[in-house]
C-alpha cells in the first residue's frame, strides 16, 4: 500500500526521523487516502517529545501541548505533530485527566476510537494495522479499537462519531459496537450542545442522512433529540402519506440537497405534528396548524443545540412555510404573493423543501402536486427574470418620495407603502413612481 504523503507532512516526517526517532502520519488522512479521498489534514504521531519537535522546527504553536500536541507551521500550512500517548482516567466523559508520553505506536494507537481511524503510515515502514482496519474498511464496519464499553466510557462523544461515520460512508456498526452504544447512549447528557450539533450536522449532510434511524434505534437520539423519537411513534393514517411522522422525515432527508439549512429544516419541518394530531370519526389522523408548532419547536431545538441565529431564522421561515400554497392552483399573482411573503432570499430553498416533502409522501396525487409546484417554479423564474415587485425595497417609491409628495412623516408612512406594495403584487405594471405616487395621494384624501 503507498500512500502518497504531502510534500511537507513528509519534511516533517524525515525530520523527526533523521534525528532518531519515529513519524507516522495517522489517523483519518491514512483512512481518506485508503479510500480515495483527499485528506482535510495530515496528523502525525511521533516518538518525539514536544520539546523536541520545538527543538527541530523554527516555527511552532503549542495547540494543546499538555496533551502532546504541537502544531509545526510551514508557510501558511499548520501539522498537529503528538507524541505517543497513554490516556490518564477520563473524569469527564470527554477528555483525559492526565497522559503519559510513551516510545510504544502501539500504546498510542489502541487508544483511538475505531479500527479505521486507528492506522500509520511512512514510507519506510508502510501501513502499520494492528487493529484490522484495513480489513473493516473491506468489510464497510465500525468497529471501537478494542473494548466498545470502554471507549464510549472515555469519550462519549465517540457515540456520535460512530453513527455519524457510517453515514458518511456507508458503513455499518459492529454489533458489539452497536449494544456499547445502547448502554452508553445516556452518557451523552455530559458532552456539551455544541458538539452535539457539529456530529449532528455532519450526518444530517451526509450521504446517508436516514441513518438518524440508527441513533433512534440505539437510543441516541432519545438524549438531545427527544421530538424525533416521538416522531418515529406518531402514525400517519391518512391517503396522502405511508409513513410514520418520523420514517416520512427520514425520506424526506433523502430527497433535499445536503446543504445543512436544508436538511435541518427538513429534519424539523413536521416535528410538531405529533402535538397536533387529531383522529376523525373514521380513524383518519389530522395535523392542523402543525407548521406553526413545528416553527416554535424548531426554534427551541436549534436553540437548545446551540445554532447560530442567522441559521436559526432561516430553518425556521422554511419550516413555517413549508406547507404554504397546498391544494392550490398556482398563478403569477399567487406566486408573487408567495415570494413577497416567504422573502426571495429562501425561496429557491422553500421550493426544494416542498418537492422533498412531496416525494416522502404516498403516491395519492403525486403526479398533481409536482405539477403544481412545475408551475409555482416557472412562474417564479419569471418573476425573477422580469424583476417584477415582490418587495418593499423593489417599489418604484420611497418614504422619502410620499414626504416629498406632501405626507406627514410617521406611522401613515409604513402603512401607505404597504398598501401600495399589495397593490403592486397584484398589478406589477403600476410599479412606477408616477402611479404610486398618484395612487399615494388618493389614499389620503
Amino acid at each position: 500500500m503507498k500512500i502518497n504523503i504531502p510534500d511537507k507532512a513528509k519534511y516533517i516526517i524525515d525530520t523527526i526521523t533523521a534525528a532518531g526517532g519515529e513519524a507516522y502520519v495517522v489517523g483519518g488522512c491514512v483512512r481518506d487516502s485508503i479510500l480515495g479521498r483527499t485528506p482535510e489534514d495530515w496528523d502525525i504521531t511521533t516518538s518525539a517529545k514536544p520539546e523536541e519537535i520545538k527543538a527541530l522546527f523554527k516555527r511552532t504553536i503549542d495547540t494543546g501541548i499538555k496533551h502532546g500536541t504541537v502544531t509545526v507551521m510551514l508557510g501558511n500550512e499548520g501539522f498537529e505533530v503528538t507524541t505517543y500517548r497513554i490516556d490518564g482516567k477520563y473524569e469527564d466523559g470527554r477528555h483525559p485527566e492526565s497522559v503519559t508520553f510513551t516510545p510504544s505506536l502501539f500504546e498510542d494507537l489502541r487508544r483511538r476510537d475505531f479500527t479505521i481511524n486507528a492506522m500509520a503510515y511512512n514510507d519506510e515502514a508502510g501501513l502499520i494495522d494492528m487493529f484490522g482496519g484495513m480489513k473493516d474498511i473491506e468489510a464497510k464496519l465500525i468497529r471501537c479499537v478494542g473494548n466498545a464499553g470502554e471507549r464510549f466510557g472515555e469519550d462519549a462523544l465517540r457515540i456520535m462519531r460512530a453513527i455519524r461515520f457510517s453515514a458518511q460512508m456507508g458503513y455499518s456498526i459492529d454489533k458489539d459496537t452497536g449494544d456499547a452504544i445502547s448502554i452508553a447512549a445516556p452518557n451523552l447528557k455530559i458532552i456539551s450542545a455544541e458538539r452535539i450539533q457539529t456530529e449532528l450536522v455532519k450526518l444530517l449532510v451526509s450521504k446517508h442522512p436516514d441513518y438518524l434511524r440508527i441513533a433512534y434505534e440505539m437510543g441516541v437520539t432519545k438524549v438531545f433529540l427527544p421530538e424525533f423519537d416521538i416522531a418515529m411513534e406518531t402514525p400517519q393514517n391518512h391517503p396522502h402519506h405511508s409513513y410514520s411522522v418520523g420514517e416520512h422525515t427520514l425520506h424526506a432527508l433523502l430527497e433535499i440537497p445536503p446543504q445543512k439549512d436544508l436538511r435541518i429544516a427538513m429534519l424539523l419541518h413536521d416535528i410538531g405534528k405529533p402535538a397536533t394530531m387529531k383522529l376523525d370519526e373514521n380513524g383518519i389522523t389530522h395535523f392542523h396548524g402543525h407548521p406553526s408548532v413545528s416553527e416554535a419547536m424548531a426554534r427551541d431545538i436549534l436553540r437548545r443545540l446551540k445554532f447560530d441565529n442567522e441559521t436559526i431564522k432561516r430553518v425556521c421561515r422554511l419550516v413555517r412555510y413549508h406547507d404554504y400554497g397546498n391544494g392550490v392552483e398556482p398563478s403569477l399573482g399567487f406566486v408573487r404573493r408567495a415570494v413577497s411573503r416567504i422573502g426571495n432570499d429562501i425561496f429557491e430553498e422553500f421550493l426544494l423543501v416542498k418537492r422533498a416533502d412531496i416525494m416522502a409522501q404516498s403516491m395519492y396525487m403525486r403526479e398533481d402536486k409536482l405539477e403544481a409546484l412545475r408551475k409555482m417554479s416557472d412562474y417564479y423564474h419569471t418573476i425573477c427574470d422580469e424583476k417584477q415587485c415582490v418587495s418593499l425595497k423593489m417599489l418604484a417609491v420611497t418614504g422619502n418620495d410620499l414626504i416629498d409628495g406632501g405626507m406627514e412623516p410617521g406611522r401613515r408612512i409604513g402603512e401607505v407603502l404597504s398598501k401600495l406594495l399589495e397593490i403592486v403584487l397584484e398589478n406589477p405594471e403600476y410599479n412606477t413612481k408616477e402611479i404610486l405616487l398618484k395612487k399615494a395621494h388618493d389614499m389620503s384624501l
